[in-house]
């Protein structure tokens, strides 16, 4: 039982008998099984957060990074939980993982939320964006310790050919929008970086927690965390997929214009069009890599998660839809 396992592990770092009450999962994420649950001690109660490596995951990912992140930010202007406890073997949790505080009274945009800010949309919006801003703007040195050092100018080229080989590793049949999108990637690389920075990986709605007052209250799911060109968050925040039937108002918050000016007041950083127009189409050839290495967990009968199942069509669909329509405009 996980209950137990959790209870014995905070028990001996702690030094005090303790008990885990309401554990419950959250469906949700690409690379971790998360968890809620109240730790209770002599002193009281606590509510904290594990994340878990599961059985079957999208995406391959090193918790120690993610939980790297949380502790190079903690305490920073840039919101995120507290950091606790890091596991890299099963031992501890039954199997790697880390535990972080929970942040109380908070929600996440669900994708199908139809203007889920209602008329805080504008301040949720520059909030959103400056946040964002605000990772990039941060010395990549803060996380020396657990990454790795900073792609070349050309890391545009290694970033695609990890999603291109997870595409070709996973696909169950011919792909040939993706492999277009390829093909134009490969064709017309982007400028170089203004500067190397950390990016978050999957920085968008629905990865960042609001409470009552729609205030940010923590950026969450860390775990595709790199060093490399700013641009590539930018232009997945700025995904239609993630717009809440609102394309032209990035997250459903505020126009493009707007957002891309917040973030680069907040990052000092200008976002060159034509290395945006890159990534954007990057954005949508990754999206398509991951809902396909969905299809094949499913069809492979290695999960029957619900998050995994639905990536495998709406999602998956989507990203085919809006990158033929980017190719055409691209074409004409």
């Amino acid at each position: 039982m996980i209950e137990d396992r959790l209870a014995a592990y905070l028990a001996a770092r702690w030094n005090e008998p303790v008990q885990v009450r309401g554990l419950r999962r959250f469906h949700g994420g690409a690379a971790r099984e998360t968890y809620r649950f109240d730790a209770v001690t002599a002193g009281g109660t606590r509510g904290l957060v594990l994340r878990r490596d599961p059985t079957s995951s999208l995406i391959e990912t090193d918790r120690s990074i993610e939980f790297g992140a949380l502790a190079a930010f903690h305490g920073s202007d840039v919101p995120v939980p507290e950091p606790l406890f890091l596991e890299t073997d099963a031992e501890g949790f039954g199997a790697p993982g880390f535990v972080m505080g929970e942040v109380p009274g908070v929600r996440a945009a669900g994708l199908f939320d139809a203007d889920p800010y209602g008329d805080a949309r504008t301040e949720v919006g520059r909030e959103m964006f400056g946040i964002l801003g605000r990772i990039h703007a941060r010395d990549t040195s803060v996380m020396a310790d657990v990454l790795e050092a900073p792609l070349p100018e050309n890391g545009w080229q290694e970033r695609l050919d990890h999603w291109r080989r997870s595409a070709a590793a996973d696909a169950l049949g011919p792909e040939p929008i993706l492999w277009a999108g390829v093909r134009w990637l490969e064709r017309n690389p982007p400028p170089p970086p203004e500067r190397m920075t950390i990016v978050h990986g999957d920085y968008r709605s629905g990865n960042f927690l609001i409470d009552g007052d729609h205030r940010i209250r923590a950026v969450v799911d860390w775990e595709m965390v790199h060093l490399g060109d700013p641009l590539e968050d930018l232009a997945w925040a700025m995904d239609p997929l993630w717009a809440h039937g609102t394309p032209d108002r990035p997250g459903g918050t505020i126009p493009e214009a707007d957002a891309i000016a917040t973030w680069e007041r907040a990052s000092g950083l200008a976002a060159d069009p034509i290395a945006l127009r890159w990534w954007r189409v990057f954005a949508q050839v990754m999206g398509l890599a991951i809902w396909i290495s969905s299809a094949r967990e499913v069809a492979a009968g290695r999960s029957v998660d619900p998050v995994m199942i639905f990536s495998s069509y709406f999602p998956y669909r989507f990203h085919n839809r809006t990158l033929a329509a980017t190719l055409r405009e691209l074409a004409a």
